[in-house]
């Protein structure tokens, strides 16, 4: 039997209120399939807990506020970065922000204690909102008994 409910953290990301309700997608899904969990992150870029863009034009914030947030939502489910399997990162201009990004996430990962780290893909998009910068999903997975 598989199991799955939408998962969310309203003290650092809301709904966007923007988007025509309802907006047609959870913030993330937990899926428990035997002993396992798996922990689907939708598209998370640097929005408020008011459903606002943050940290418009600053590259370095935004990231570290997608990272925070993605972090935020995991906790909720009793899961970590350390528990992080895969992520897809969307970057405006991949080209400009690439090398910047990279060093940001290598210093995330070794304050948090991800090791390894995740399998990742690296995509230049058109992100949802004009002023956002960065977007990333990501799949945790974690022991139904962890949590």
């Amino acid at each position: 039997m598989i199991n799955k409910r939408p998962i969310t953290n309203l003290e650092v990301l809301n709904e966007a209120y923007c988007y025509a309700k309802p907006s047609g997608f959870s913030r993330g899904m937990r899926v428990e399939i035997g002993d396992a969990v798996m922990l689907f992150i939708s598209g998370t870029a640097s929005i408020d807990e008011n459903g606002q863009s943050i940290h418009l034009e600053d590259f370095r914030k935004q990231t570290e506020r997608v990272y925070y947030n993605i972090k935020k939502l995991l906790e909720s489910e009793g899961a970590s970065w350390s528990d992080v399997v895969k992520t897809t990162v969307y970057i405006k201009e991949i080209d400009k922000y690439y090398d910047e990004f990279n060093k940001i996430r290598i210093q995330f990962f070794n304050d948090e204690g991800v090791e390894p780290y995740p399998a990742s893909v690296g995509v230049q998009a058109v992100l949802c909102r004009p002023e956002l910068l960065i977007e990333m999903d990501a799949l945790a997975i974690i022991n139904k008994i962890k949590v």
